[in-house]
């Protein structure tokens, strides 16, 4: 059997992404007598404008461990998926059709598709347009719907715990309120999960907007406990519950004529002119997408992508590979794109969270 493979990333970078190129790669090269794959270099762009390289079984090999992706990326919003593939050709084709017709050119048998969200929502465009689609799913936000967990999460809960732990011993030392932004707009799995793992004792996110009074309430009652310090775990996309009734044109004017950068520093100013103390803030950023994929995600891309390499040979396509209760499972794309998969708040993660008395905001 031949087969003739497109690869590609797309969306934000993170761990995982390389392991997951080889796990599709590695059981392609063992299951097949020939086979031809396809690397295009940065996401949809390289789909779009016929840049691609051909690989081969070396370039597969020593990624195992290394972050980011050798195939580069780049983010493309579906809005943008009409407009012309050319901008100096505005009445040439679409990006949409430069996809298709590179596809066609290129007479590959599948495309694997590795990324989050906005990628979904055009893996599945592709797929409604004639395309053998299967994707992997990457976020570090750990929101796509269909499956458990998406690969990247876990080792970013990982450097944003180890952020949170490190945070610890200089708050503990000097006696302070500390504020660690971390990634998450729309979804708090990670600060959830790491905010947790990290022994904060405040935790915001996105899902469960958060009382400016009962924040401060919370640090006030462990001060009067003695303790000496205090570690606000906060997502990027947290919203109290004044700015949960704004619409999102309002929330966006709000924030940017409040002059702060972030909804940290934001937070650190309100709350020390309530507590009359200074509040400090840290921002990991990008280091929390950063570095090699911790042992889980290793193996978790080793079982998607062997699964995508499995359903390529059986010819099954127009499906996401998903992992749910312990199992991988295919699920079809048309329930995947356009949804997101947010924390409950009566989930068993917060009602845990609650049980050790972290404080969520809400109550």
């Amino acid at each position: 059997m031949e087969k003739r493979i497109g690869l590609l990333t797309s969306g934000g970078d993170c761990q995982g992404l390389n392991s997951a190129l080889r796990g599709v790669a590695r059981a392609l090269y063992e299951k097949l007598d020939k086979v031809e794959l396809i690397g295009f270099r940065d996401g949809y762009r390289g789909l779009i404008q016929k840049d691609y390289v051909m690989m081969n079984r070396s370039d597969f090999s020593g990624i195992l461990t290394v972050g980011g992706t050798i195939l580069g990326t780049s983010r493309m919003p579906i809005k943008l998926i009409d407009q012309p593939a050319d901008p100096q050709k505005p009445d040439g084709p679409t990006r949409l059709m430069a996809m298709i017709a590179t596809y066609k050119a290129l007479k590959l048998d599948a495309l694997v598709i590795l990324g989050g969200n906005g990628t979904h929502k055009t893996a599945y465009l592709l797929a409604q347009n004639g395309l053998n689609i299967i994707t992997l799913p990457k976020t570090i936000d750990n929101d796509l719907w269909g499956t458990d967990i998406t690969f990247g999460f876990q080792s970013s809960v990982d450097m944003a715990t180890l952020v949170v732990d490190s945070i610890h011993t200089t708050a503990s030392s000097h006696g302070r309120v500390f504020i660690i932004e971390l990634m998450g707009n729309r979804a708090g799995w990670l600060t959830l999960f790491a905010g947790i793992a990290g022994g904060a004792d405040v935790i915001l996110i996105p899902e469960i907007p958060f009382s400016l009074d009962i924040v401060t309430h919370s640090l006030e009652l462990r001060n009067k406990k003695k303790k000496r310090f205090s570690i606000i775990a906060v997502a990027e996309g947290a919203i109290s519950t004044e700015e949960a009734k704004l619409s999102k044109k309002e929330l966006r004017r709000a924030r940017e004529q409040s002059g702060f950068p972030s909804i940290a520093y934001l937070l650190a100013h309100q709350l020390s002119e309530k507590m009359g103390q200074e509040i400090r803030v840290t921002v990991p950023g990008h280091f929390q997408r950063g570095g090699p994929p911790n042992a889980y995600d290793r193996v978790l891309t080793s079982l998607l992508g062997t699964s995508a390499a499995d359903l390529i040979i059986n010819n099954k396509f127009g499906v996401m590979v998903g992992f749910q209760n312990n199992r991988v499972v295919s699920i079809p794309l048309e329930e995947v794109a356009g949804r997101q998969k947010l924390v409950q708040p009566g989930s068993i993660y917060i009602q845990t969270a609650r049980d050790l008395g972290i404080c969520l905001g809400d109550e």
